[in-house]
Parts: C-alpha cells; structure tokens; sequence
C-alpha cells in the first residue's frame, strides 16, 4: 500500500538548512534516512521542499481567483517535505515514520495516498 509521509517541523529546524554550522547535521541526517528508505525497496518519490516563505496559496472565489503569497495558515510546525513509501500496511508505515529525522523535533504525518484516477475517465 502507497504512504505519504508528510514531514513537519519547526521554523528553526527548516532554518538549519541554510546555517552552515548546522546544514551538514541536517543534511546527512535525511541522506541517510533516504538512502535507507531506497536500500529496503519501499522508496516511491518524495522531495523536500522550500520554506513556507516561498509559497503561493491559490484560491477560486465565484469566478475570482485569489493570489496570496505565503502559505495559507501559520502553524508551529510547517511543512518542509514528503517521502512516498510502498510497504504493506500501515504499521511498517508507522515505523518508517519514526526513523523520519523530524519525528524528534516536528511531527511526521503518515497519510494513505488514494491510487489515481483512470486516465480518460
């Protein structure tokens, strides 16, 4: 079964990428987290992603499309990132999320993904 695991973290763990006292921690930790995810064959895709900051919300109003740069809500913990796993159940998902370096200073949200639509339907 396909997981999403959803990493969240604080501001300042999202910070620790740019400071170079604190990137190559940071950096080789989710190396390593993604290499194992890759060597025990459960690795689907994932990719980090750029700070909150860099995001645009798009909303649809009527007929309007609204534009607000920034995310859309503000949270103690933001989303930095997502693993795609394929494992059997939700228990092997779970301990895949536990190894997640964020799961000691964010959160990891592990969330079934649904399997995409037939195409031409």
């Amino acid at each position: 079964m396909n997981y999403a695991i959803l990493v969240y973290e604080t501001p300042a763990e999202l910070a620790a990428r740019e400071d170079p006292t604190r990137a190559p921690a940071y950096w080789a930790a989710y190396t390593a987290y993604s290499q194992a995810l890759v060597e025990a064959g459960v690795a689907r895709g994932g990719a980090g992603l750029h700070a909150p900051a860099m995001a645009t919300t798009v909303r649809l109003r009527g007929n309007e499309r609204l534009v607000q740069d920034g995310p859309f809500t503000e949270t103690k913990e933001l989303l930095g990132g997502l693993f795609m796993i394929d494992v059997p159940d939700l228990d092997a998902a779970l301990a895949w999320a536990a190894r997640c370096p964020a799961a000691a200073t964010g959160s990891v949200e592990v969330r079934p993904m649904l399997p995409p639509p037939p195409i031409g339907a």
